[in-house]
């Protein structure tokens, strides 16, 4: 008997579902409230919507939608040949969810019809939030396609957290932000580089416009690169690190190596050695255990060091528009740490001058772990948090960028206002995010293992809302790369 009924059943149930109405509440004029049919749903997380009543037109954005079971109705059918009558509860299906009104008069509303918003509508509301300060433009919308996205640079005055795992775009999209801050902005750019991938920053790409490339080439000189080896090298003189980072580089502990670490400070203080060979040169003959740890450990070796010639890295902190610092080309974890904590801890250092200057850490995770592996990193670590906690008053702001935030300081990400989030596969580097930087919808959080190359959720300070956007093409060449896959191409014949 159930099944002579099936197709009368759905028929009714569809009938039902298309009939519910799209309709949404706000009891504060701020957020909303809504419900739609789940055909021809355009209603998506991040998405766009137009609510419409007797008041007027808003502009919202949809943060969550769920699907929601409804009991509709009871209906029954007379059973034939004397059979009993079947009777059946209709349930139906609807879309409920929330949202956030991003323009409207403030006063709440009851059952205003709201649909999918027009790219045009969209854009036209970007269009009028433009202020003064200049915009960056990154991407575009990817619920609103072919409407442009640009940041707020305004906001790069609070520390931004940029996250995504490994294939996910974020180096390149990296790139494209730093771009439009050298293009558009005066803002001094500090970049600790440990995987190279800003090493080509001063060269145009392909396919780049002539205009934008006549403005990348001017701005081109500008641009300090050190690297390893060449005559730009990345090094650092002894005299640059203070008193911690020297004890650290030597492993010495204060209390362990009393007589050690107090030679150390007697020979500073004495003779205020200029370079690594003044200080195993030194005329003091309790000095011969210092320079021979020196020698164990190997630090007479290290290439950081400025040696007779070139230029410091410290010395360049404040001449170049945009300093990067290929920490990938040196030669030992210890000399990325060394180099690290020098530069952060200079900076910090300079407060008093008030200088604004983007502190830049790619790959963060190995400038300033959360469970640092030695005193030098260590020495890193606790620069940066001083900086994300204190240096925004000074005018010294953090762009921290990372594939796994669980493995980054906690006190560095807890003190971001801005969230650029790409592809996260793990739904515990998402929880812990959206733990520490509450300011990011939860619902747009959770999109983030769905999303494409180069896609990402840009939220805080430095975005007009928390928008899905789409990153576009980058200006200059970037300088790291996967490896070609060749062997997945099959087998090769010689």
């Amino acid at each position: 008997m159930i099944h002579d009924h099936l197709e009368e059943y759905r028929a009714l149930r569809a009938g039902l579902e298309e009939r519910i109405l799209a309709i949404a509440t706000s009891v504060d004029g701020r957020r909303f409230e809504f419900q739609a049919p789940l055909k021809g749903l355009e209603l998506p997380p991040g998405g766009y919507a137009m609510l419409e009543d007797a008041g007027g037109r808003r502009l919202g954005q949809v943060l969550s939608v769920r699907l929601e079971h409804v009991d509709a109705a009871e209906v029954g059918w007379e059973g034939t040949g004397g059979g009993p009558a079947v009777r059946s509860r209709v349930e139906i299906r609807a879309a409920r969810g929330e949202g956030v009104v991003l323009a409207g008069d403030g006063t709440p509303f009851h059952d205003a019809t709201i649909r999918a918003a027009t790219p045009e509508e969209v854009g036209a509301w970007l269009a009028e939030g433009a202020g003064a300060r200049a915009r960056l433009p990154v991407g575009e919308l990817r619920l609103a396609p072919g409407v442009p996205f640009s940041l707020d640079a305004g906001g790069f005055d609070r520390h931004t957290f940029f996250c995504g795992q490994s294939g996910s775009g974020k180096t390149y999209s990296l790139g494209v932000v730093l771009e439009q801050l050298l293009l558009e902005t005066s803002l001094r750019i500090v970049i600790l580089d440990p995987n190279s991938d800003m090493t080509r920053l001063r060269e145009v790409r392909d396919g780049v416009d002539e205009p934008t490339a006549a403005r990348w080439r001017a701005l081109a000189d500008g641009i300090d690169i050190r690297t390893g080896t060449g005559d730009a090298r990345l090094c650092l003189r002894l005299r640059e690190l203070g008193r911690e980072a020297q004890a650290a580089m030597l492993r010495l502990d204060p209390v362990a190596d009393r007589e050690e670490h107090a030679e150390l400070d007697a020979v500073v203080e004495d003779t205020r050695p200029e370079s690594l060979e003044d200080f195993l040169g030194g005329a003091r003959p309790q000095s011969r255990q210092l320079a021979q740890r020196v020698r164990n450990l190997g630090i007479d070796r290290w290439r950081v060091w400025a040696r007779e010639s070139g230029e410091s890295a410290i010395a360049s902190l404040g001449d170049a528009r945009c300093l990067v610092l290929d920490l990938g080309s040196l030669d030992s974890r210890e000399e990325l740490a060394l180099v690290s904590g020098a530069v952060l801890g200079t900076l910090w250092e300079r407060r008093a001058e008030r200088q604004p200057v983007l502190i830049v850490i790619d790959e963060a995770h190995n400038v300033c772990p959360s469970h640092p592996p030695d005193a030098l990193t260590a020495l890193a670590t606790e620069h940066a948090v001083r900086i994300a906690a204190e240096g925004r008053k000074f005018g010294l702001y953090l762009l921290v960028c990372t594939q796994r935030p669980q493995k980054v300081q906690e006190n560095i990400i807890s003190q971001c206002d801005n969230l650029v989030l790409m592809r996260m596969a793990s739904a515990a580097d998402l929880a812990y995010t959206g733990e520490l930087l509450s300011f990011a919808p939860h619902g747009l959080l959770e999109g983030a293992t769905s999303f494409r190359l180069g896609e990402a959720l840009v939220a805080g300070k430095l975005a007009s809302h928390p928008a899905l956007i789409r990153f576009g093409r980058r200006v200059a060449e970037e300088g790291g790369g996967d490896v070609e896959a060749r062997w997945a191409r099959g087998t090769l014949t010689t």
